[in-house]
């Protein structure tokens, strides 16, 4: 069987356990991969597809996250199983620029908000929007791709509203661009193929060390972003400022939770017909946690 491959999400937790050694003190045996700042945010530059159709081509890393809505739909259709002993809370949120006369959620009516086609933007701006306007007046764009690519439209004055969470979410904030409305929402891990369970164990136990090291002091670790922000952000970044963002949850990912989920993502039609697969939580999850 060859390396674990690690890939990091956009958070601060496969960082401290790359650079801390937990990992390695784990003994897990890997390979640790990363695909935003080598490929100047390229990698997030892929037009109206999203968080689903990158999990329906195949990931390579051997666990990987998305948003626990697209995670529970791609693990129905049979595309991954979602790892049901962890999930993660993401701090997220709509920006405008400053000057923007968009003052309250509800003058987000008609007006063009980039998320990502089937990603977590998607569904938590629609989820949090509701409270104020009707379906049919929350106007969603997929064009501008995903997290990175809607952090340098917004930034570089081609998005009037933008969705957004982990650094690009601080960033924005830090350079004055206004939040409207708080989206943050779950994120679920998968797991793609069949990769030893102890390593998966191996890999969780690391990042659960790493959650403890920054709940405990925060400020050591958020230069951790630079790691996977593109260069041309460097400078203008001061994550001194910054916050933890995405913080792992070890409990369960419930039938319950599963449930709720699957019938939200249907009811609001995210999906074409007959492509939502079974909804059967059984055959869609996976845990480890009675081996422990």
């Amino acid at each position: 069987m060859g390396k674990f491959i690690v890939e990091p999400h956009f958070r601060l937790q496969e960082w401290v356990a790359e650079e801390k050694g937990y990992f390695r003190t784990e003994g897990l045996d890997y390979e640790f991969r990363e695909l935003i700042r080598s490929t100047g945010g390229q990698h997030h530059n892929k037009g109206a597809q999203g968080a689903f159709q990158s999990i329906e081509k195949g990931r390579e890393a051997d666990v990987s996250c998305a948003c626990h809505w697209t995670v529970n739909v791609a693990a129905s259709n049979g595309h991954a199983r979602l790892y049901a002993d962890a999930y993660s809370v993401a701090p997220a949120g709509i920006f405008v620029p400053a000057d923007s006369s968009i003052r309250s959620p509800a003058d987000l009516a008609d007006v063009p908000i980039s998320v990502g086609f089937q990603s977590g933007s998607h569904y938590s701006t629609i989820q949090a929007l509701e409270q104020y306007l009707d379906r049919r007046q929350i106007a969603l764009t997929f064009e501008d791709g995903m997290l990175f690519r809607r952090l340098e439209q917004l930034l570089d004055g081609g998005s009037r509203a933008a969705a957004l969470f982990s650094g690009p979410y601080y960033l924005a904030e830090q350079l004055g661009y206004r939040k409207v409305i708080d989206t943050t929402f779950m994120i679920a891990a998968m797991i793609n193929g069949s990769p030893d369970p102890e390593d998966v164990r191996r890999y969780f136990r690391a990042l659960k060390r790493a959650q403890r090291d920054i709940d405990l002091r925060p400020e050591r670790y958020t230069h951790y972003y630079v790691k996977e922000f593109p260069e041309r952000y460097h400078a203008l970044m001061d994550t001194r400022r910054w916050g933890p963002g995405e913080r792992i949850v070890f409990e369960t990912y419930t039938k319950e939770v599963y449930e709720e989920s699957f019938e939200w993502i249907a009811r609001h039609e995210i999906f074409a017909e007959g492509r939502m697969g079974s909804g059967d939580y059984d055959k869609a999850t996976v845990s480890f946690a009675s081996a422990q």
